[in-house]
């Protein structure tokens, strides 16, 4: 398929994470794309200036949680709030921003999937025989976000605090079409959750960065081990992602036959087609022959 242009309001019109500003060198720009359009991110004083190499036109931008925004339209809302980061007690860094050859739907579908924790991240996430993902429960919340909570999995190595395995209880939170989070139990304090934010960045339609953002209690882990932990499980779904056919994600309900565990997925696809969010997907057929891209609003 040919790369185009994103036309999809819900996107053109919102913040998109484009680059960590660790990356961005004082005496040299940064060349990046969002959605199909190549940009040039510069320091700019304390802080940062993008503009389109197509135009030569400046993009809104903006820094937050140690990355580097983008909006490629007129912003209709701001980046969303994430409590956490103001809690002094965790380890708030970058867990790496890593290249994926496919669609950044792709990406977020796979991030909500626990059935695939004892196959791909054998020994860590999962293992054979505790294959079995329990019923929870979904829902959209008041803020447009679709929340899957009432989660459990057992995992081995939770996280590297881990010190046997243990059933973690998970909530998994989609706050925008590429921006999901996952709230995990901490093995040293089960009272509260680990956090990790995954910001994907849709070069285009087919490829992705992941921005990983983690906030992590810090009590018995150093930063370090966070960061590697991350690292490694993020490299054990790249292999599979890149695996994916096709590399969009399908919007049609019978593209991709679900089972009872795929319940958020699929609540993720019908989400993603009520908002008529289509870059990246195979949008849904109608029975007329339109599909949803037809449909789009500007």
């Amino acid at each position: 398929m040919a790369t185009h242009l994103c036309k999809d309001r819900a996107l053109v019109n919102d913040w998109h994470v484009v680059a960590d500003c660790s990356a961005i060198a004082s005496d040299a720009p940064f060349s990046t794309r969002l959605m199909g359009v190549d940009l040039m991110i510069a320091r700019n004083g304390g802080g940062m200036s993008i503009v389109r190499t197509d135009t030569g036109q400046p993009v809104c931008s903006e820094k937050r949680y140690g990355f580097v925004w983008a909006c490629l339209g007129k912003p209709e809302r701001d980046p969303f709030y994430i409590r956490e980061s103001d809690e002094a007690d965790r380890h708030l860094l970058s867990g790496g921003s890593i290249a994926v050859n496919v669609s950044g739907l792709r990406l977020v579908e796979n991030f909500l999937d626990m059935g695939h924790f004892p196959f791909v991240h054998t020994g860590f996430l999962g293992e054979e025989p505790h294959t079995e993902v329990l019923p929870y429960t979904v829902s959209i919340a008041e803020e447009d976000e679709i929340l899957a909570t009432e989660c459990k999995f057992y995992q081995p190595i939770a996280s590297p605090t881990a010190q046997q395995g243990m059933q973690v209880d998970y909530t998994y939170k989609v706050i925008r079409p590429y921006t999901v989070a996952l709230y995990k139990s901490n093995p040293v304090d089960p009272s509260r959750m680990d956090v990790i934010v995954i910001f994907v960045q849709p070069l285009d339609e087919d490829n992705c960065v992941a921005h990983s953002y983690l906030c992590y209690l810090k009590d018995g882990m150093d930063a370090s081990a966070v960061r590697s932990f991350m690292q490694l499980i993020f490299a054990q779904d790249k292999r599979i992602l890149e695996s994916q056919v096709p590399k969009r994600l399908p919007l049609d309900p019978r593209a991709e036959t679900p089972i009872r565990a795929d319940v958020v997925s699929v609540t993720y696809r019908r989400w993603l087609e009520e908002r008529k969010v289509t870059y990246g997907a195979i949008p849904f057929r109608t029975a007329s022959g339109a599909d949803s891209r037809d449909r789009m609003e500007g």
